[in-house]
């Protein structure tokens, strides 16, 4: 297991999800190769999953949901995600 990668971009910071739907629980299971990696109750339809997704990060994070985006992979399971009003520096996922 290693470090999440975080990277700086206009204003917000961005790193990639893999995202496991339709789990028993929505959860952070860990970074693992640099990728965040998330268990979410929805089905990934009509955008469901994607709205879990960032209900969960926004809350983890302390930020609105209208802070977390997704950049790249809304049909896809790895996801590139986009949050605004939070640092690097003080985003942690090894408590997961």
């Amino acid at each position: 297991m290693s470090g999440l990668l975080i990277r700086h971009v206009e204003g917000a910071i961005t790193f990639e999800v893999r995202v496991a739907p339709r789990a028993s629980r929505d959860r952070i299971l860990g970074v693992h190769d640099g990728v965040l990696k998330v268990a979410l109750t929805a089905a990934p339809v009509d955008g469901a999953a994607n709205e879990a997704l960032r209900k969960l990060l926004a809350k983890k994070l302390g930020v609105s949901k209208s802070d977390v985006q997704i950049v790249r992979g809304e049909r896809a399971r790895t996801k590139l995600i986009a949050v605004r009003g939070v640092e690097a520096r003080d985003v942690s996922f090894d408590d997961a």
